[in-house]
């Protein structure tokens, strides 16, 4: 059985969820026959970058096109979902980054499409191409054929040589919000009639930082552990990927608030000795701390469409921020990313935590 961010890859703009933004301006270029020779698609990874990309070559070479949806039935279409179009050519930068692949490219792109109206390039991760390679690639942008459109998706714009982004149309993708995440996380669960608890979805949508992908491997993963019971609850998910409750988070908070090192200290070592992962548990606490920042600041920037978070939830926060100050919560923010980081190379994973909770403790109110 195929994994389930293959099999429910959007193959229609319609499908494509949370980059509507994207969608409406490349669709209205396919209505008014605009087509641009490169784009730049960047943004966080697993946001729709590749998959978009994909979308877009479809619709361009879609033989009997609906409107600017590609039809999913013609030669074309079929030959580029099942990644065996001769005039799609994807390359991962990351494994092919030298002046010599480039030089390929270059030499591949002269010669006119096999059988579509446009022979694509879509080059992921462009940003690691080598100084030598970028430079040729610009050549190439400078002068392509008429059959020729490139794509190139990255996740850091800001490592891009500026005169190749001046050559691009650039689209800036969005992360993904909980909520985004959970519907597609729905349609998928009934597709393949699985039963869910609703807090399951939500578990996952707040662990996948945004990225569909990796909440479709995390929803992938559940239901495999369901086997054939047909049913995967919020206690499964937490017990399978060791996945933090935002309520554990919560009692944690309160008791670096009431500065209490002792138990806040307990707390952590208990959570290792139950089997939790760790670094999880800080990425989810720094997630928090933001939310929390961001609350205090303003308390229109949290709500319950944006967060990913339940009512009772958000009014915890509410609570906590009330008996901080925002240089607190920033401090215990900047202790905490700063122990996560240190948590890759320590030999007990638990001691930057125990480092960070000491110095947020013993400080003076």
């Amino acid at each position: 059985m195929a994994v389930l961010y293959r099999k429910y890859r959007p193959q229609t703009f319609g499908e494509v969820i949370g980059q509507e933004h994207v969608v409406q301006t490349l669709t209205n270029s396919i209505l008014s026959k605009n087509i641009s020779h490169a784009y730049l698609f960047s943004g966080p990874r697993g946001s729709g970058k590749t998959t978009i990309a994909r979308l877009f070559a479809k619709a361009v070479n879609c033989e009997n096109p609906n409107g600017v949806e590609p039809c999913n039935k013609c030669s074309s279409c079929l030959e580029i979902t099942q990644s065996k179009s001769m005039d799609l050519i994807e390359i991962d930068a990351a494994s092919h980054r030298g002046i010599d692949d480039v030089r390929e490219l270059r030499e591949g792109i002269k010669f006119a499409p096999v059988k579509s109206k446009y022979k694509i390039f879509i080059i992921d991760e462009c940003h690691q191409l080598s100084k030598d390679a970028a430079n040729a690639l610009l050549k190439t942008l400078e002068e392509p054929p008429a059959h020729a459109i490139f794509l190139l998706a990255t996740t850091e714009a800001h490592k891009m040589i500026p005169t190749i982004l001046s050559r691009c149309q650039r689209f800036d993708f969005k992360r993904l919000q909980a909520p985004e995440i959970i519907k597609k996380l729905e349609f998928i669960a009934k597709k393949e009639n699985i039963e869910f608890d609703q807090p399951a979805f939500s578990l996952i949508a707040l662990n996948s930082r945004g990225s569909f992908r990796d909440a479709e491997s995390l929803l992938d993963e559940c239901i495999n552990f369901s086997g054939s019971r047909g049913s995967v609850r919020a206690e499964d998910i937490k017990e399978l990927l060791g996945i933090v409750e935002v309520g554990q988070i919560a009692e944690f908070v309160d008791l670096l608030i009431s500065k209490n090192a002792k138990d806040s200290i307990s707390s952590i070592n208990l959570l290792a000795d139950k089997g939790l992962d760790l670094h999880e548990f800080a990425k989810t606490l720094v997630y928090y701390l933001r939310q929390s920042l961001l609350l205090k600041i303003n308390p229109s920037f949290l709500n319950i469409q944006n967060s990913g978070l339940s009512l009772q939830e958000l009014e915890k926060i509410k609570q906590q921020t009330t008996a901080l100050q925002q240089k607190d919560i920033q401090n215990m923010l900047e202790l905490f990313i700063e122990a996560e980081n240190k948590m890759k190379y320590a030999t007990l994973s638990q001691l930057p935590l125990e480092l960070a909770i000491l110095n947020i403790t013993h400080q003076e109110s």
